[in-house]
């Protein structure tokens, strides 16, 4: 079986308690929980230590895209590894980060992958770790601002490498896939979502969104899976944005 949720923001244990998710502690290694993006893999303190330690004694196995608010100065010092057909890391043993631009056969299912969107959050501006504005600013609710290497990374939208690779292995895979797997929506679902949302709430189309919108009209796919919209909903082209929900692929909502 494989479930696929939204962000989780390094909030697992209220994710996937068994009130959230019944069916969790009849599952095995064989079965997987995929997670759109910002998962939490933040900075290496006791507490996230300790949730991935719970996360990991759970008995399935998780999966995970990156997402804009992930660090990706750790994941880059992780190795890379080869695991059912694309590249990944392993932040344990059954916690695994699906890399940008791979194909991966899971359960007899082709999946592509990949991660990333573009902060919306950093109308204040991006300041390195020594600007004096983060103690004036940090309490106040209304300025949006990040710090370069502690809550934004430039890697939050892709390298040119990324997404030609990305082609590449679609195009190994005769441009058909079971299902794609991102963080962000691609640029035609964007401007759908944009319309329900007010003025201040509009996101602006990328270079990544442009680029997952090429695939999403180059590419046969039974159903694509993203996040970061902080909503459940459905959308034409087989399009399913999510956030709190868990839902079986193939299967029933949770």
């Amino acid at each position: 079986m494989i479930f696929i949720t939204g962000d989780t923001h390094g909030d697992w244990k209220n994710r996937f308690k068994p009130e959230c998710f019944p069916i969790g502690q009849s599952l095995n290694r064989s079965d997987y929980v995929i997670v759109c993006g910002d998962f939490g893999y933040w900075h290496d303190t006791d507490i996230e230590r300790n949730n991935l330690d719970w996360l990991e004694s759970q008995p399935w196995t998780t999966l995970f895209v990156d997402g804009n608010h992930s660090n990706f100065d750790r994941l880059k010092k992780l190795s890379v590894e080869e695991w059912n057909g694309g590249k990944v890391h392993k932040i344990r043993p059954h916690i695994i980060h699906l890399m940008r631009g791979q194909v991966f056969t899971i359960n007899g299912k082709t999946f592509f992958t990949f991660g990333g969107a573009q902060s919306h959050d950093i109308s204040d501006g991006i300041l390195e770790t020594d600007d004096p504005r983060i103690a004036e600013w940090q309490y106040d609710y209304c300025k949006m601002f990040r710090i370069n290497h502690i809550s934004w990374w430039q890697e939050e939208l892709p390298s040119q490498k990324e997404m030609d690779e990305g082609i590449e292995n679609l195009v190994k895979y005769g441009n058909k896939v079971d299902y794609i797997i991102t963080h962000c929506p691609p640029t035609k679902t964007l401007d759908v979502m944009n319309m329900s949302r007010g003025f201040f709430d509009k996101l602006k189309p990328d270079r990544l969104t442009d680029y997952l919108q090429e695939i999403q009209e180059n590419i046969q796919y039974k159903g694509w899976y993203c996040g970061h919209m902080h909503e459940n909903n459905c959308y034409k082209d087989d399009i399913t944005v999510l956030y709190h929900n868990i839902i079986e692929i193939g299967g029933d909502a949770q």
